[in-house]
């Protein structure tokens, strides 16, 4: 094949108390075009300076990581996925890794085998298995090997506020706790065993009301998105609920019905603040690969 084309969903993270585990994929897409043979790797994008255009992207560094052997091409990256923004973007770079790795290398290596490398790459497994399922995923991670399933959602939709300055998941991670309660633990655990239970039966409006109120991550890091208090209020004027702190932030995901949510955008737009309003569907297939 001349060209082999990777598309990758965006992921927002932590879906209520799911921390680490729970995740859902979005309708905004990293696509990397796999091109000719060359002497060097060549990764082509307009994703800023920081991002390396050479054997140290994070595309190349994880299909070498798949596979060493396989011999260097010219990549062309075209992402609407923002840096940074608790939405997935290392993760769409490690999945697009993989799955070239997969097709280059003739490994034939299964969804399965491709979440447990991917987890292990990234530490923890939800972004990954969302990207590459799609839809609403629960997750787990020992370390070594991930087990992951994907929940069937209703027409539902994703209002993204999306800060402009971002933050890196490391710098975030620092701001977590070194502990949290028993107390708190079961309560957080319980919670989101019920929302996962009834997402998985359908029950999307008994659901979206146990993702708020996380008592895992989001008190830690609420810091860095003091617009989510006004999302929340509005939300609940208009009687909607579902709000979370994205992925290591700085963006807040509001999950509920598009004609809802579409309200929501409308009259968050009067509040002047600092970020913009995305709303978006759930993406339903997770990454795909197309030859031309």
């Amino acid at each position: 094949m001349a060209k082999l084309i990777i598309r990758v969903p965006a992921t927002s993270a932590n879906v209520g108390s799911g921390f680490d585990s729970v995740g859902v994929a979005l309708h905004l897409y990293y696509t990397v075009i796999v091109e000719e043979k060359t002497d060097k790797w060549k990764v082509n994008h307009a994703l800023g300076a920081d991002v390396p255009t050479d054997e140290h992207n994070l595309i190349v560094q994880t299909i070498l990581k798949v596979d060493p052997d396989i011999h260097p091409r010219q990549l062309t990256v075209i992402s609407d996925v923002p840096i940074a923004h608790g939405l997935g973007s290392s993760t769409t770079a490690v999945v697009a890794g993989i799955k070239i790795a997969n097709v280059l290398g003739d490994l034939d290596l299964s969804v399965a085998d491709q979440i447990n490398l991917g987890s292990r790459f990234e530490g923890h497994s939800e972004n990954v298995a969302s990207a590459l399922l799609g839809q609403l995923t629960v997750s787990t991670f020992d370390g070594q090997q991930a087990v992951a399933t994907r929940i069937e959602l209703p027409d539902v939709y994703a209002l993204m506020y999306i800060r402009p300055d971002g933050i890196s998941e490391a710098e975030s991670r620092k701001k977590l706790p070194k502990t949290i309660s028993f107390e708190k633990a079961i309560h957080a655990s319980s919670k989101e065993n019920v929302f996962v239970a009834l997402a998985a039966q359908g029950k999307w409006d008994e659901a979206v009301k146990l993702i708020e109120g996380d008592q895992i991550h989001e008190p830690a890091r609420r810091e860095l998105v003091p617009e989510m208090d006004t999302i929340l209020e509005t939300a609940h004027k208009l009687n909607i609920y579902g709000t979370y702190l994205s992925g290591a932030g700085p963006t807040v995901s509001t999950l509920g019905k598009q004609a809802a949510l579409t309200e929501l955008r409308i009259e968050l737009q009067q509040k002047n603040m600092n970020g913009s309003l995305r709303l978006l569907q759930i993406d339903q297939e997770g990454a795909t690969v197309r030859g031309e």
